[in-house]
Formats: structure tokens, sequence, C-alpha cells
């Protein structure tokens, strides 16, 4: 089934070229069904090329979804071309009094950055607090998820003096849910962030699930509210091939003395090699089960009557 996207955004040709359906504004609203409505907040100083990443994934499933892209009015991105902002994006004031089925809240390039030094701190927290009206289900991504859990649950983060940089195995805490059919008992993912929280405090939180966590640290990667209603999520599925490459690269090219090459990322660790992708497969798994599962099976089919 499609994706719903305005015709003009710049992933819609990329995402054809792959093969995946999209469906014009036009025909979507000619059909007799109603799609699941889910809004990207999207706080990547890249923001075409994370369209597209999640877009990738939200598509390849058997739901039509229509999707919108929320953005910052308190801080504006200097990576982007504005026009590209005012013709796909909206402001929080702009949408406050709507509802949706499901949202994403990306990360942001935010390491060793308190939250109350975020430009847009407060304007975040005034979304997150109106997600729990107005969202039936929303997922927290990378420093979405490290803020969401500081704000909903309380949950301090902190900095490793290293980057957690590369792909890594992650274990299962609970196979048995929905989140993870299909999945092998260890999946691998890219991790990119120098964040974390820790395992004892959330395992201490009495409306947190630990679902996922690294093999080789004790650091939580997935979690979920024992209402289903948020999800924070550190690793990087949604992750291009190049993804990692183009980091690494980036901070080569500033001299950055912290830089290191990618874990399990390069073949036989040389960078002038192409990667593998080894986590497309889960990838796609947890953002199709979480949309099916968590989304479209227990929204209301009227998201105006009474609250989600």
């Amino acid at each position: 089934m499609p994706i719903t996207i305005p015709d003009s955004l710049p992933a819609h040709k990329t995402l054809e070229d792959e093969n995946i359906f999209v469906m014009t504004e036009y025909r979507a609203t000619h059909q007799d069904i109603r799609p699941l409505k889910v809004l990207i907040l999207n706080l990547m100083p890249t923001k075409i090329t994370t369209e597209t990443q999640i877009l990738r994934k939200l598509s390849n499933t058997p739901l039509q979804v229509q999707v919108e892209f929320l953005r910052t009015a308190s801080y504006q991105p200097t990576h982007v071309d504005f026009s590209h902002l005012e013709q796909f994006y909206y402001t929080f004031d702009q949408i406050r009094d709507r509802r949706y089925d499901g949202m994403i809240i990306t990360g942001a390039p935010l390491d060793y950055v308190d939250y109350t030094d975020v430009a847009y701190w407060d304007e975040m927290c005034r979304i997150m607090e109106w997600t729990k009206k107005h969202v039936h289900c929303t997922f927290h991504l990378c420093w979405g998820a490290f803020a969401g859990l500081y704000y909903h649950h309380g949950i301090r983060k902190f900095d490793h003096d290293i980057k957690i940089f590369g792909v890594y195995p992650h274990k299962i805490y609970k196979p048995n849910s929905p989140l993870f059919r299909g999945f092998n008992d260890v999946f691998l993912a890219p991790q990119s962030r120098a964040t974390d929280v820790r395992l004892e405090d959330c395992l201490a939180c009495e409306k947190l699930e630990v679902l996922a966590t690294m093999m080789d640290m004790d650091s939580p990667v997935i979690m979920k509210t024992e209402d289903n209603r948020q999800f924070f999520v550190t690793c990087h599925m949604e992750y291009d091939w190049d993804t990692l490459k183009l980091e690494y690269e980036r901070d080569l090219a500033k001299g950055l003395d912290s830089v290191k090459l990618p874990y399990h990322y390069f073949p036989d660790d040389d960078p002038s090699r192409t990667p593998i992708v080894t986590w497309r497969s889960p990838g796609q798994l947890l953002y199709t089960n979480w949309l099916n599962y968590y989304v479209y099976q227990t929204t209301p089919y009227d998201l105006y009557k009474g609250e989600p």
C-alpha cells in the first residue's frame, strides 16, 4: 500500500525510483478509506535526507499513511533552504488543534548539550506535552528519545567521552513483543551518539518497559510505556548504507580529535571499501510493526471523538 506525501516533495522521486508506491494527494483524497495520519517533527539539519530515510520505512507496509512534517518556529535551521521548510513544513501553532494517529520525533546533533541550553527546548516541551492528548502513539528517535525520557519520565542523560559509533549487536529483552515479530534474537543496528541513559534508571521507572539493549554494554536501546503510547529508540534503523560513512568523512575533514572508524561497518575496517548493509530487514520490521500493532490496530477511527 502507498504512502501519501506532497507531489513535489524531493523524496517523492527518490522513492518512486526505488519502486515504492507513492500516492498523489489527489488520488488519496478520492479513496473511501481513512489513511493513518502521521506527523514527523524533523530536528535533523539534513532535512531532505532524513525525510527520505523515514518515509522509506513508513512506505513499505500494507497501510496507507498520510505524512505531515513539523519544524520548530523558535529555531531556524541553517542547513536547508527556507523555501523547502515553507513549502512542506508546518509550525506548531498551525497544527496544534489537529490530532494524529502517530508521530515521530527525530534525533538532533546535540551531544554534550544540556536540554536547557537547546535553543528550542521550551517549544520542544510544549510539543511533547501536546502529544499526550493529540497523538495516539509517539515514536521518539535518538536524541528525541533521550529528550522524551527526560521530559515525560525524569530520566537524566549522561555523556560518553567517546561516541558510540558504528553497527552494533543488540539483544531483545522481550521476544514476544509484537514490536519484534520477524526479528532474530540478536539484531544489528547503527548507532551514532555520545548520549546515554542508565539501564537501572529505566528499569526502575514503573511506566517504562525496556525491550532491547546493546549486547556489550548496559545501554537501553528500545523502550516503551506500558500503555503503548510512547516509544523510545536510540539506534538508527532508518540509516542509509552510507550515512555513517558520510559522518565519518565529515568528522575527519573537521580534524576532530575524537573521530574514530565506525565499529563493524567497513569490510575489514577498510574505509575505502563499500559498507554492507546488515540492518535493513530489522529496520523495516521495526517501523512496520510499530505502525501496524501500536498505531493502526489501536487508534480510533474518529481521531476527534474523545481523547486518543
